[in-house]
């Protein structure tokens, strides 16, 4: 979901160089964002085929921030570098027309300055989305995670409080995760219900594989009472990812934000996904300015 777009006019020339992209899919039919050597079905083969009918020459696209198999994006950010050069109507109904149903490109726009869709971002937000109920969804599956044990949110959200801050998360990263470091700057966190859905929402400079889905199945196992609340603290300071239980399943999981400095010109997040919107006041849904810019990503960094 998407605030502030313009509309789509066919009075600004835009391509000649780097051109950004802002978009949302529905990841269950996908293999995860990035393009697999085996041919399976990615959000990015998809749309790097679309894209390159509509630029008329082969483009490789870049991520803010890669997704799994099954996870979903309501705002995601990528950029291509291309000699073409399109108007904003012609880039977005373009792709558009030659996407399959379930990826949607909303806004295009010249990529200035030094714009990096990855190195630029200086916040990701995540939001994930369980069904509390003692019957599995029937129309939102795939769409929501579920489980029938009920589940104290308030407890779960006195708990994820000590994940905010600079922290080592080795513990909430895959075993196969590739990045150089397990410190990240976690901005906030919080749980909340809203009748038999729970909704957990968390912004960080960046985040590793896995982290998030890592964070909500423990948390989730402390909103059962299989684990006290200290036990997040205890989990993170082990810096041992044995010990923080099992990984929550991707079906719940949006990427629903991206946050750049504003002389990107990259449109702002209404934060998503739209039949989750309404659950919150207007200021919830928008962006969070972050508190905490890492140095190397201040300048372009990862």
């Amino acid at each position: 979901m998407f605030q502030q777009l313009q509309q789509l006019t066919t009075d600004t020339p835009i391509g000649n160089g780097r051109v950004a992209l802002a978009f949302e899919y529905d990841g269950r039919a996908f293999h995860g964002w990035q393009m697999q050597k085996s041919g399976v079905r990615s959000v990015e083969g998809e749309l790097a085929r679309a894209v390159s009918r509509v630029a008329d020459q082969p483009v490789e696209l870049v991520c803010a921030g890669r997704t799994d198999a099954g996870v979903h994006a309501s705002y995601q950010i990528a950029h291509f570098d291309t000699g073409s050069i399109r108007n904003l109507r012609s880039w977005v109904m373009g792709i558009n027309t030659a996407l399959p149903d379930d990826i949607a490109v909303h806004w295009a726009g010249q990529g200035v300055d030094d714009f990096h869709a990855r190195f630029s971002a200086i916040y990701r937000r995540y939001r994930y989305i369980i069904y509390n109920h003692p019957v599995r969804p029937g129309i939102l599956r795939g769409q929501v995670s579920w489980t029938f044990r009920p589940l104290d949110t308030e407890v779960m959200h006195r708990a994820a409080q000590v994940l905010v801050g600079e922290h080592d998360f080795t513990s909430f990263r895959a075993a196969g995760c590739q990045s150089r470091t397990p410190v990240r700057f976690l901005e906030q966190i919080s749980v909340t219900r809203r009748g038999s859905f729970i909704v957990i929402d968390v912004q960080a400079n960046a985040f590793l594989h896995h982290m998030v889905r890592n964070i909500a199945g423990a948390l989730m196992a402390v909103g059962q009472g299989l684990q006290a609340p200290e036990w997040i603290d205890e989990v993170l300071a082990s810096r041992d990812r044995r010990l923080a239980g099992v990984t929550a399943p991707p079906d719940g999981l949006y990427l629903v934000d991206v946050g750049y400095p504003s002389q990107y010109g990259v449109p702002s997040a209404e934060c998503g996904p739209a039949f989750v919107s309404p659950w919150f006041e207007n200021d919830e849904n928008r962006p969070i300015e972050p508190t905490h810019i890492h140095p190397k990503q201040a300048k372009g960094g990862s």
